[in-house]
């Protein structure tokens, strides 16, 4: 609350943040102070899900102006590597990422970014899809990524908001049978209101059950699965899933060392495929949203203001609800 507002750059903008959405990063980095190889060192301010409106631009920004609605794509390449000529600018091992140490994120009134990674929302897409852009950029960057078309029969294993936003995309990317594996009752009950058309409760099964339950409720193996815990058991069960020469993509994210039947997926040809964020999403999540092609405000249920942002972070912590946001602007009602 006592941080000064900071002045935009040349090519940044300052925002009045509105809403920001809790990722289970933020709260990781909160309980134990690193993810892998990012470790936090300084007091770091959370928060990469994020819109906000303009109120100052530098001098190099043209086409935004205040007043403007925007949503905040977190991760901007400091510099033009090869990974950025090649379109795949996530990859550049010099990048800013918000709430990502040693990069402070977006959770507070005021913030300033790159302005090429802000973009004008349209009147009819509310802040809070904008916030819910970041995750949904994950479900589009996965599902490219795992080769989603026409007719594909899709495995999401995980009913958490990124296992939600796969089912959605995946069904928008023209998947035809979409099964999703969780834990949770209510979670899985969520995944159906946003597409599923299978779900399946794990209780104490052994990774080749749940595969043969998978099997069973498509009809078929899946040519995808598309793997959101990184839970080793989820993980082997994802191979032992996916037919013969499709394609099983990592997304959640688990230990650093973990056992897998890899035998089992290089005889069979199981392509096994990684993300690392995602790139070149938001027009595409934008045009999406603004055209009602797709809904995720049934993800968001909870809101708390900015003042009470612990008691959100608990909430996320226990795993209530779905997706939980945080309001960083007191005097706009408007989600």
């Amino acid at each position: 609350e006592n941080r000064p507002i900071p002045e935009p750059g040349p090519n940044e903008v300052l925002l009045r943040m509105h809403s920001v959405g809790i990722c289970g990063s933020d709260v990781h980095y909160w309980q134990h102070g690193r993810i892998g190889d990012f470790v936090v060192k300084d007091p770091m301010v959370l928060g990469h899900e994020a819109s906000g409106t303009v109120v100052k631009v530098g001098s190099g920004v043209t086409h935004l102006k205040p007043g403007d609605r925007v949503a905040i794509e977190p991760g901007v390449p400091r510099e033009m590597d090869e990974f950025c000529k090649s379109g795949r600018y996530n990859l550049s091992p010099t990048i800013f990422f918000c709430a990502t140490p040693p990069d402070d994120g977006n959770l507070c009134r005021y913030y300033k970014h790159s302005a090429s990674y802000c973009y004008k929302l349209p009147d009819n897409v509310t802040f809070e899809e904008g916030a819910l852009i970041e995750p949904l950029s994950v479900g589009i960057h996965a599902c490219k990524r795992a080769g989603v078309t026409l007719g594909s029969k899709v495995f999401v294993s995980g009913s958490g908001p990124i296992g939600l936003v796969n089912v959605i995309v995946a069904k928008m990317m023209g998947a035809a049978l979409v099964v999703v594996t969780d834990l949770s009752a209510s979670r899985l009950q969520t995944a159906k209101e946003v597409g599923a058309d299978f779900t399946i409760q794990v209780k104490n099964e052994t990774p080749q059950e749940v595969a043969s339950k998978v099997e069973s409720v498509l009809g078929c193996m899946p040519e995808i699965t598309v793997e959101c815990t990184g839970v080793q058991a989820c993980i082997q069960a994802g191979i032992y899933a996916t037919r013969s020469g499709g394609t099983l993509v990592l997304v959640g994210l688990g230990p650093e060392m973990v056992t897998v039947p890899i035998v089992n997926a290089a005889v069979r040809e199981v392509d096994i495929r990684g993300i690392f964020r995602y790139c070149n999403t938001w027009p595409v999540a934008i045009a999406l949203l603004a055209s009602k092609r797709i809904n995720v405000k049934p993800l968001v249920t909870h809101r708390f203001p900015l003042e009470k942002a612990l008691e959100a972070f608990e909430t996320t912590r226990r795993g209530e609800g779905v997706k939980v946001m945080l309001k960083c602007d007191p005097t706009d009602q408007n989600p």
